[in-house]
């Protein structure tokens, strides 16, 4: 679902990267990616280019699972057969931040239905039942402007308190600057995001981007600096958080090798992390953090790295293709959410193994791929400094879809 739900931005032009909450996103996927638990198993279906279900069957002590349906008014055309997936598309990695874009005008979003001039206002509805709790998640999206995202998320279960809770976002997306409200009925907890890029205004017609060579490799016009903050506060629980942070991160036009930096702070409980990603080779992506507690004097590094495997009985016939056909047009419903250069790079990966490491001890290791018409996730928890039980949890999910 998370595939249609990437679908259903790039579709309706929002940049998931330009939030507050996107900051860490490189580190995230190179240091905390998932790893399952248990036998799971799951069967997906995109009937129509508007609908969309998923079931889910699995076996960690007991039996559990889940269906999910998705519905949008904005026919997404992707690859849904499990052998027509791209993997680039399913596993998150390193990968390069989407270009800034200026809010699009009012009449973008204008349509003419039936003789009559209505505004067209993309939207998704999610919803998924888990079994045998009876717990119910829903997400629904909706673009109420060229430039503002309305978000509502609810969870309701009979263990959580007061029977489910509800969080509201809306998401303002100015190019340079985005900014974001949060309201929660737990705790009736209110909060903000806002994030600022320096550099190139898409708003400014006189601002270009500037897509020539670096004169020396500390050149930062191939680069963009962002910093960014967040607030919330509950008041029946009298209690707030803050944070902010910043990222440096290099864009496509970097003639040398692509990294990300950024640093995060939250001074109210005193912890500092910084991180540094890069992407050392076409297959391969390295990445390391360092979290610091000023109050406890705690500290942590971890490691991770990202291995690709491709296909090679067809590399030598990909090398010999001219330019010509390797930027034909591609078919619709190919990945076309996607541009075409990633596609040529992604579509022939057969596997990905993703591996990190802890100065706590902690490491996991996974491997995704695909094996005939499915889809497979391997992966494994180790704790080094335990005694008794060094093997945490080993986990297999099989995915297929039609």
């Amino acid at each position: 679902m998370d595939y249609v739900q990437s679908a259903f931005y790039a579709g309706s032009r929002w940049n998931t990267d330009n939030s507050y909450a996107s900051l860490t996103a490189a580190t995230t996927n190179l240091l905390d990616f998932r790893t399952p638990h248990g036998v799971r198993l799951h069967v997906s279906s995109l009937s129509s280019p508007n609908f969309a279900t998923s079931y889910t069957l699995g076996n960690k002590g007991v039996v559990d699972g889940s269906f999910s349906f998705l519905f949008s008014n904005l026919g997404v055309k992707v690859a849904s057969r499990s052998s027509a997936v791209y993997l680039g598309h399913l596993v998150r990695g390193y990968r390069h931040l989407q270009e800034l874009r200026k809010p699009e005008d009012a009449s973008a979003l204008e349509t003419v239905v039936d003789g009559k001039v209505v505004q067209k206002r993309d939207a998704l509805l999610y919803g998924r039942m888990y079994l045998p709790g009876s717990t119910l998640e829903a997400l629904y999206l909706r673009r109420i402007s060229p430039s503002r995202l309305l978000s509502i998320r609810a969870v309701s279960g009979a263990q959580l308190p007061h029977g489910g809770t509800l969080l509201a976002q809306l998401q303002n997306d100015q190019g340079k600057y985005t900014t974001e409200y949060l309201c929660s009925t737990d705790s009736a907890l209110l909060g903000f995001r806002g994030l600022y890029n320096f550099g190139y205004d898409p708003r400014d017609q006189n601002s270009q981007l500037d897509s020539s060579a670096p004169a020396h490799p500390w050149d930062h016009k191939s680069g963009r600096l962002s910093v960014g903050a967040e607030a919330y506060f509950s008041p029946m629980n009298k209690s707030g958080g803050l944070s902010t942070g910043l990222r440096f991160t290099t864009l496509p036009v970097h003639t040398g090798i692509p990294y990300t930096m950024t640093l995060t702070l939250n001074p109210l409980m005193g912890n500092l992390s910084s991180s540094y990603a890069v992407k050392a080779g076409s297959d391969l992506s390295l990445c390391t953090r360092f979290d610091f507690n000023v109050y406890s004097y705690e500290s942590d590094v971890a490691i991770g790295l990202e291995l690709w495997r491709r296909e090679s009985s067809t590399a030598w016939a990909r090398k010999m293709l001219r330019s010509a056909w390797t930027n034909a047009p591609r078919p619709a419903g190919e990945g076309a959410f996607v541009s075409s250069d990633f596609v040529m790079k992604q579509q022939d990966a057969t596997g990905v193994v993703k591996a990190r490491m802890s100065a706590a001890g902690k490491a996991s290791l996974l491997w995704e791929g695909k094996v005939k018409e499915l889809l497979v996730s391997v992966g494994a928890g180790f704790d080094m400094k335990s005694e008794t039980r060094a093997l945490g949890s080993v986990g297999l999910e099989v995915s297929y879809s039609s």
